[in-house]
């Protein structure tokens, strides 16, 4: 059983360590903390700790660095998400502000994030699986080629172009349009997906030249609207992995093949449990099923239209954990605010 001055070193360990990247000796912990002990005392402490696997001498004779379960210590009973500065909030303020599709605020989301915790950023897209679709429009771009637009509830909005074999005129575009609104207008884009694909699969190849569009248009509707239901992940900072690789003591190309394929982020942040704050760690070891045992992700939930997501980042285990679950947290409560808004203002 660790006291809790010993818990208060494990503190001190790892906060130097993470600022130092050099092993914490009990000389250093007397020094740069008030304990008000010896450093024999302190030792003492550090070999408990070292019994509880909580810390590790990495080389004969040196200071001790925390394990995978020190970090899980500090994140679950000593790290105090501490407050952003005024100019990170205002940084957030900076990036986040301003219109924008979904694609546009997620994306601005992972920037700033990266930039004020310089790790990947990750942010997962609400689900769509029950999103509705609101709007549809065209836009003639050539006799053969139109442009779709799809905008749904939870404010995504997608543009795509549709090649046609065959040529329209201008004032066949609204009636197009029009037959479009009537078969997914209001409808989750489940349901609208089977509307589309029921339409391509009883096309008539004989069809007046509308008819022909029309399904020519589903086709693409239907690529869309797929690609709506799926888990999608938005990230930034993948370059910060090279500039930390030395915190790896393996090689870091198993983090850019997760940040390449995402199912196997989606699937890691998916099964992450928050605390009572929406806030979530998983490290070290705790990633090892998903091949990801050398790094930590933390997470802060964020909502809109009822849909919980999280943002996110992922680095080394050595990693500043209060300061990267308050970036986190404070960039997903501005996050879901500001999609309250555009939604409200719908």
């Amino acid at each position: 059983m660790v006291s809790e001055r010993g818990l208060q070193v494990l503190r001190a360990i790892v906060q130097d360590y993470v600022s130092t990247h050099e092993p914490v000796g009990s000389r250093s912990i007397v020094e740069r903390h008030a304990f008000g002990v010896s450093a024999a005392t302190i030792r003492n402490d550090m070999a408990l700790l070292e019994d509880e696997e909580l810390i590790v001498a990495p080389h004969t004779s040196s200071g001790r660095v925390p394990t995978d379960k020190g970090y899980r210590v500090f994140v679950d009973h000593l790290a105090e998400v501490r407050p952003l500065s005024p100019a990170q909030r205002s940084a957030i303020s900076s990036f986040l502000g301003g219109t924008g599709d979904l694609d546009d605020v997620l994306a601005r989301t992972v920037r700033v994030l990266s930039q004020l915790t310089g790790q990947v950023a990750v942010v997962q897209y609400p689900s769509f699986a029950n999103a509705h679709v609101t709007h549809v429009e065209l836009v003639s771009l050539a006799p053969q080629r139109l442009l779709i637009i799809l905008v749904t509830d939870t404010g995504r909005v997608s543009q795509r172009i549709a090649p046609l074999t065959v040529p329209l005129d201008e004032e066949d575009i609204p009636v197009l349009r029009g037959r479009l609104a009537a078969l997914i207008t209001g409808l989750a884009v489940g349901v609208a997906s089977e509307r589309v694909d029921a339409l391509r699969i009883a096309a008539d190849p004989a069809a007046p030249v509308i008819d022909t569009a029309l399904v020519q248009v589903a086709h693409v509707l239907s690529e869309e609207l797929e690609e709506f239901r799926q888990d999608r992940l938005v990230m930034a900072g993948a370059a910060n992995l090279a500039r930390r690789e030395t915190d790896f003591r393996g090689s870091i190309y198993p983090l850019l093949e997760a940040i390449e394929e995402q199912v196997t982020l989606i699937r890691l942040m998916s099964e992450m449990v928050a605390d009572s704050q929406g806030l979530a760690a998983s490290i070290g070891r705790e990633n090892e099923p998903w091949g990801l045992a050398e790094a930590s992700i933390v997470t802060s939930d964020y909502e809109t239209s009822g849909t919980m997501a999280r943002v996110g980042v992922m680095g080394p285990t050595r990693m500043d954990y209060p300061s990267n679950l308050a970036a986190a947290r404070a960039v997903a409560r501005y996050l879901s605010r500001l999609l309250d808004e555009d939604e409200t203002s719908r």
